[in-house]
C-alpha cells in the first residue's frame, strides 16, 4: 500500500494552501455577445501536454534543448519555474522560444522551497513521477483548485517504486515527497485510463535500475512515450492481450533536441466548435496537433455533421500536424462512444455545448473522470448550460444534452455564469455566448490564462 504518513511536517504549507480563496478575489466577468462569422486565419498556442514535456526532459537531459512554440501559459510557466528550482537552466529567448539546459539524469538538485504548481494537475503528476526516483524531499503546494484534485492515483504507483509521501486528508496537496534512491522498477497496471499516471511512472522510471513497465488496458495519449523516444531512452511499445505495454530501461542518458510545438487541438477546439456553430463561418486554424490519440473530437463533430477539413498534414517532431479549415455546419444529437474519452477527455466541455444547438439528443458515457479535473466539469456544465436555456440531464458519468435544432441559446441575460475556476468552462460559455440571443455573462475569464493567455485577443479577430 501507499506510504502516506501524517506529520506535522505539512503545517507551514497546509496553512498557505487553505487561505487561499476559493473565489478569485481579482475575477475578471465577461459577456460574450452573438457574433457575426468567424474568418480568417488563426494559430492556437503551443500544445500543453508537450510544452510541459519539453521542459521536463530537456531539464534532465544532457547538454542544450531548443524549443520553439512553446505555450507560455500559466500552467507551463509553474513547470518551468520547478525545473529551474532543482538546478536546471530555464530561459525564454523570445515569444514561445526558450532554451533548457539541463543537469542529466540523477542530476536534479534540492528545491529550496515548496514546488508550487499553481492550478496546473499536470505539472503536479508529472513532477512528482520526476522526483519520486531523486534523492530529494520537497514539499508540493497548489492553488485551491488543484488541492481538491485526488493524487492517489499518482502516490499508488510512485509509493510501490519506493517514494515517502506525507499527504493532506484524501492523498491531496499540499503533500511532501520523499524520492528513493535507488527507486524500484515496478510492472503497473493502470486501473484508469490516465496519460498523467503513466507518464509519472514513465518519469520515475528515468532514474531507476531495471525495467520499468506500464500496462495500458486502454491507449491514452502518447506524447510522452514519442518524446521520450527522441531524446534518446530505451523505451518499447508494444500490443500485448489486447492492452498497450510501455517498457522503459532506466538509467539511459537523455540527448537534447530541438522541438518545435505544434499548436494544442484542445485550444482549437473552442475555435472548430464557434466556427461550426456561427452561421457563415469560415475559419483556418494553422499548424495544429493530430496525434490520433489526442484528436477524437474531430472525428465526433464530423460524425455530428461538422464540416472540417485536414489541409496539409504533415509530420512535424514526430508528431503529426495539419491546418483546419472549419465551416458552419448544421449539427444532429448522437451518442458518443465511450472509447473515445481518453483521446477528448478535455474537450468536452465545449462537445456539451455543440450538442446544445445540435438538432436531436446527444448522450455522452464514461466521462467519471470528469468530475475530478479543475472542476466538477459534468456538474459545472450541465448547470451552466441549463442556467443558458439548454436541456440537460446529468448522470453520474455523463450527460445527455437535448440540443434546440440551432437555434439561438437563451443565454444569460440578468445572470453569470459560473465557472468554478475552471479555463476549459470559462472558454467553453464563452463558445456559448457567441451562439446565444442574449449573450452569455461568464463570472470570471481569469483562470484562462493558464492555457490560452491570447484566447479573447483571438476571438476578437476572428469575430470582426
Amino acid at each position: 500500500p501507499p506510504r502516506i504518513k501524517n506529520g506535522a511536517r505539512l503545517a507551514m504549507h497546509q496553512c498557505r494552501c487553505q487561505s487561499r480563496p476559493r473565489m478569485n478575489a481579482n475575477a475578471t466577468p465577461h459577456r460574450f455577445t452573438p457574433s457575426a462569422p468567424l474568418r480568417g486565419t488563426i494559430a492556437v498556442p503551443g500544445d500543453k501536454s508537450i510544452s510541459h514535456r519539453s521542459l521536463i526532459l530537456g531539464a534532465i537531459a544532457v547538454g542544450e534543448t531548443h524549443v520553439t512554440g512553446l505555450l507560455e501559459g500559466e500552467d507551463v510557466l509553474a513547470t518551468a519555474a520547478a525545473m529551474r528550482a532543482m538546478g536546471a537552466d530555464v530561459e525564454r529567448l523570445g515569444d514561445g522560444e526558450w532554451r533548457v539546459h539541463g543537469v542529466g539524469i540523477g542530476g536534479l538538485l534540492q528545491p529550496d522551497s515548496a514546488i508550487d504548481c499553481g492550478n496546473s494537475g499536470t505539472s503536479a503528476r508529472l513532477l512528482m513521477g520526476l522526483v519520486a526516483s531523486h534523492g530529494i524531499t520537497t514539499s508540493f503546494v497548489g492553488d485551491a483548485s488543484l488541492s481538491k484534485r485526488p493524487m492517489g492515483r499518482v502516490i499508488e504507483p510512485l509509493s510501490l517504486m519506493g517514494a515517502s509521501f506525507t499527504a493532506s486528508p484524501g492523498g491531496r496537496f499540499p503533500l511532501m515527497l520523499e524520492g528513493a534512491h535507488p527507486a524500484v522498477p515496478i510492472t503497473y497496471r493502470l486501473p484508469m485510463p490516465s496519460a498523467q499516471v503513466k507518464s509519472a511512472v514513465l518519469l520515475a522510471g528515468l532514474n531507476t535500475p531495471g525495467i520499468t513497465t506500464v500496462i495500458e488496458p486502454v491507449p491514452t495519449r502518447d506524447h510522452s512515450e514519442r518524446m521520450l523516444r527522441g531524446f534518446g531512452a530505451q523505451i518499447e511499445v508494444a500490443e500485448e492481450d489486447g492492452a498497450r505495454v510501455i517498457r522503459l530501461s532506466g538509467q539511459t542518458d537523455l540527448q537534447p533536441q530541438d522541438i518545435v510545438v505544434p499548436g494544442d487541438p484542445s485550444s482549437a477546439a473552442f475555435f472548430m466548435v464557434a466556427a461550426t456553430l456561427v452561421e457563415g463561418s469560415d475559419l483556418t486554424i494553422r499548424n495544429v496537433g493530430m496525434n490520433p490519440t489526442r484528436a477524437g473530437l474531430v472525428g465526433v463533430l464530423r460524425q455530428m455533421g461538422a464540416n472540417i477539413e485536414e489541409v496539409d498534414a504533415r509530420e512535424v517532431g514526430g508528431e503529426p500536424v495539419a491546418d483546419l479549415r472549419v465551416r458552419h455546419a448544421a449539427l444532429t444529437g448522437i451518442e458518443v462512444d465511450p472509447s473515445v474519452a481518453p483521446s477528448m477527455i478535455d474537450e468536452f466541455p465545449v462537445l456539451f455545448v455543440a450538442a446544445a444547438l445540435a438538432q436531436g439528443t446527444t448522450v455522452t458515457r464514461g466521462l467519471e473522470e470528469l468530475r475530478v479535473k479543475e472542476s466538477d466539469r459534468l456538474a459545472t456544465m450541465a448547470a451552466a448550460l441549463e442556467a443558458v436555456g439548454a436541456r440537460v440531464e446529468e448522470r453520474e458519468d455523463g450527460l445527455t444534452i437535448h440540443g434546440t435544432g440551432g437555434e439561438p441559446l437563451r443565454g444569460s441575460a440578468n445572470a453569470r455564469v459560473k465557472t468554478h475556476l475552471d479555463h476549459r468552462i470559462a472558454m467553453s460559455m464563452a463558445v456559448a455566448g457567441l451562439a446565444s440571443r442574449d449573450g452569455v455573462e461568464v463570472d470570471d475569464t481569469s483562470p484562462i490564462a493558464t492555457s490560452f493567455p491570447n484566447f479573447m485577443e483571438l476571438l476578437d479577430g476572428a469575430t470582426r
